[in-house]
């Protein structure tokens, strides 16, 4: 339950009436220091320039009185399977598209995803005999930071694409023009993929579609344990349900990228008078906007949720510990999950001196692998993709150089999909650079489909039992 208030306080510094919670005293009322909106006085890098504040200001005001899309009790309970994380009793398996769309916003698209994240669970739980927790970059995955504010086609400049909470993906002036309202339609298809979502964890529908088009691909070099595990699992029908703890259930995140709708789904719990972001159970910030003194981390510092921290290169040691320190003073255990961005080519000379840096300074953290973004390359002038075997390579390196420094592997991070697109190359389907074409529907960023996921799945396993 929410802030819900029964009596009003007058303040003597101010003399205005303030709603106070009856669990509140004056004194804890005096003592809060924090308030969502407190970001809007630092400087914030990644955010739109809305032509109309009125407008953006009403929108505002109809979210914060929108329902929560997430619990305070949801998110507590989410970050309690994170504790498990932390101490090597459980697997983060995060996966899901680059950036949201609002047409993609179907039953089947989300079904197809969802079980394709049950059945990566299936697999990585089978080989390491850990419970994995099931972590969607869905409903509310609409923002994108961009490295140019603007760009140029035929000679015409227009903002970016930013994601469509923002604008929209067409180059026309009406299309890239920042529009408000678009938070309030970013709600909307978020509360309607999270009914989805709570509809199949209430009913336990864990069917599964278990075969893949491997046949297809002669070339296949895979092992006969593949198929096998596979077959075995097909079978079984108590390896996602009934676990101790529960992992049957679908949690989400996002980016808090666009601080507008974030602070609007921030709400005031009765329970423990906390601050969480009703929009998800976990949010993460990324590489672009991790200034200390900057409006983003202002912001994330003051909300209860767990918080992703996206780790490049560009992330040293002595700022991330300055970062872990603000965002988790305390050193709760399970509220901080660092999200290694690094590439394959550069995780050995990079990963192990950032571990002995956090571990010196003794911070509770989860080591999570997002393997995609660090081994981005250009196919031609208008597609980007990843190779698969790069991304096998870092997610590897990373579990092998964590197991030599005493530290269990907490998760991966994925961009995928449950579609069979043709975005990535490599894998068992062998795609090529020629197939790009063939099925390249991502808003941004190229994703793994559903049989290079279930693949990457297996991997992780393979690999968890040859760094032992």
């Amino acid at each position: 339950m929410f802030s819900t208030y029964n009596i009003d306080v007058l303040t003597e510094q101010n003399h205005q009436y303030l709603p106070i919670e009856n669990t509140l005293s004056l004194q804890n009322i005096f003592s809060i220091s924090w308030h969502p909106s407190l970001w809007k006085s630092l400087p914030a890098k990644q955010l739109p320039e809305y032509p109309d504040i009125h407008a953006l200001n009403y929108c505002k005001e109809k979210l914060k009185h929108y329902p929560p899309l997430i619990l305070a009790s949801e998110i507590r309970a989410f970050k309690n399977l994170l504790k498990l994380v932390a101490n090597g009793e459980a697997f983060l398996l995060q996966g899901g598209d680059c950036a949201e769309s609002f047409d993609d916003c179907q039953a089947t698209i989300i079904r197809d995803l969802t079980f394709t994240l049950s059945q990566m669970s299936a697999l990585i739980e089978q080989s390491t005999g850990l419970p994995v927790i099931k972590l969607g970059r869905m409903a509310g995955q609409y923002a994108k930071p961009r490295s140019q504010a603007f760009e140029t086609q035929n000679g015409l400049t227009l903002p970016s694409y930013r994601g469509e909470i923002i604008n929209g993906l067409d180059f026309s002036v009406k299309s890239r023009e920042p529009d408000p309202i678009r938070m309030i339609t970013a709600y909307h298809h978020s509360a309607a993929t999270l009914n989805l979502l709570r509809a199949m964890n209430y009913t336990q529908y864990t069917k599964q579609q278990w075969a893949l088009d491997i046949n297809a691909h002669p070339g296949s070099t895979e092992p006969e344990h593949y198929f096998h595990l596979l077959e075995q699992l097909y079978h079984s029908q108590h390896h996602i349900i009934n676990k101790q703890p529960d992992t049957s259930s679908y949690y989400v995140s996002h980016e808090a990228l666009l601080l507008h709708y974030e602070e609007s789904m921030t709400r005031q719990d009765s329970i423990d008078n906390k601050w969480y972001n009703c929009s998800a159970h976990m949010v993460w910030v990324g590489e672009r906007t991790t200034d200390i003194d900057h409006a983003h981390i202002e912001y994330l510092r003051g909300i209860e949720n767990p918080i992703g921290i996206k780790c490049s290169t560009r992330m040293s040691g002595e700022k991330l510990i300055k970062l872990i320190d603000t965002l988790n003073p305390s050193n709760e255990v399970g509220k901080i999950i660092l999200i290694i961005r690094v590439g394959k080519d550069a995780i050995h000379a990079y990963l192990p001196e950032l571990v002995r840096t956090v571990k010196e300074h003794q911070r509770a953290v989860i080591w999570q692998i997002d393997p995609m973004h660090g081994n981005t390359q250009s196919a031609n002038d208008s597609m980007k993709t990843r190779h698969f075997n790069d991304i096998a390579e870092e997610t590897r390196a990373f579990i092998h150089i964590l197991h030599e420094m005493g530290i269990q592997a907490g998760g991966i991070h994925l961009e995928m999909t449950g579609q069979e697109v043709t975005e990535c190359t490599g894998g068992l389907q062998q795609i090529r650079y020629t197939d790009l074409s063939h099925g390249y529907q991502t808003l941004c960023d190229p994703r793994l489909n559903r049989t290079q996921s279930l693949e990457l799945a297996f991997l992780v396993g393979r690999h968890w039992h040859n760094s032992l």
